[in-house]
């Protein structure tokens, strides 16, 4: 039976009447790449920092390698990594300093801080940059260089809170190569938040969540595969209109800019010409496709009903 690397029960944050988290349950299995997915403002970031001891919850329990984030904030803090939304390093420093920093926060000696460092920047193409100071790094290299901090202690539980956001595919490739090397060589536990859902493609579960509480959770091809056959898109120049005559036909749609979105459960899509024809002018244009995670998170994101799996 595999061991839990992160799991929480009731877990909740409350800021006055805000409640931010509310009565998450999440069990995540050591050496499991799991994913923390939801709209702006969901509780994912909180839900991180409640993980990671810099939040205290306001309710509930929650266990990081198998150290309560309440009672041993400083056991759990020495057994994980955490790579923050906005960069965490000191540009005054240059980036050997900011290593040894780190390095000695958890305990390294001088040699092992250099030899990890130059080792891990070698891998992200930048050992030329040991001595160099901090601020001269482009965007990417310093983003590479945050990752770096965040697991030179080779921690069982790395945290990624929107790792690769604002970086080109080139960087966000290299990165997701190394990190995936890391959890071979290791086991190391993965959180991930990302708005990019390709990279959650990625992930051996996700979650979604919204206003806090979970929606639902499972293998990424598992939940894509439960919302249909097929997503039907609809553009027209008045969503609203084509989405009251097209719903008794194909039930609930979504609005997404000037486009009508269903889910199709079925392969046979004779039926959908059918319609298109008996929409007339409401309908400029329609596509038929397969679903993808990204078409989870607009249900989600919208508050909509998911469909349960297919038997």
């Amino acid at each position: 039976m595999t061991a839990c690397a992160i799991e929480a029960q009731g877990l909740q944050r409350r800021y006055g009447e805000v409640v931010a988290v509310d009565g998450l349950d999440l069990e995540i299995a050591e050496g499991e790449f799991f994913g923390l997915l939801g709209p702006n403002g969901s509780g994912k970031t909180t839900t991180i920092h409640m993980l990671a001891t810099l939040v205290r919850p306001s309710a509930g329990s929650a266990r990081v390698a198998g150290f309560d984030v309440r009672a041993d904030a400083v056991g759990v803090r020495g057994r994980i990594g955490l790579v923050f939304q906005e960069s965490a390093l000191d540009r005054t420093l240059s980036v050997a300093e900011n290593l040894r920093f780190a390095g000695r926060l958890y305990g390294l000696t001088g040699g092992e801080i250099e030899r990890r460092a130059k080792a891990l920047l070698e891998l992200f193409g930048i050992a030329d940059k040991f001595h160099a100071p901090t601020g001269s790094l482009s965007g990417g290299q310093r983003r590479a260089l945050d990752i770096i901090r965040g697991v030179i202690h080779e921690p069982r539980v790395l945290f990624l809170d929107e790792p690769t956001i604002g970086l080109d595919i080139p960087v966000r490739r290299r990165i997701w190569r190394f990190i995936e090397g890391l959890r071979q060589r290791n086991r190391m536990t993965v959180l991930l938040t990302t708005h990019y859902l390709e990279e959650a493609d990625a992930c051996e579960r996700v979650a979604f969540i919204r206003k806090g509480r979970l929606v639902t959770q499972g293998a990424p091809r598992a939940l894509v595969e439960n919302l249909g056959r097929h997503v039907v898109e609809f553009e027209s120049a008045d969503v609203e209109a084509l989405l009251a005559q097209a719903q008794p036909t194909l039930g609930r749609g979504l609005k997404e800019g000037n486009t009508a979105l269903f889910l199709h459960p079925h392969e046979d899509t004779a039926p959908l010409a059918r319609l298109q024809e008996e929409l007339g002018d409401l309908a400029t244009a329609m596509r038929v496709r397969r679903p993808n995670l990204n078409d989870v998170f607009l249900w989600v994101h919208a508050g909509a009903d998911l469909p349960g799996p297919r038997p």
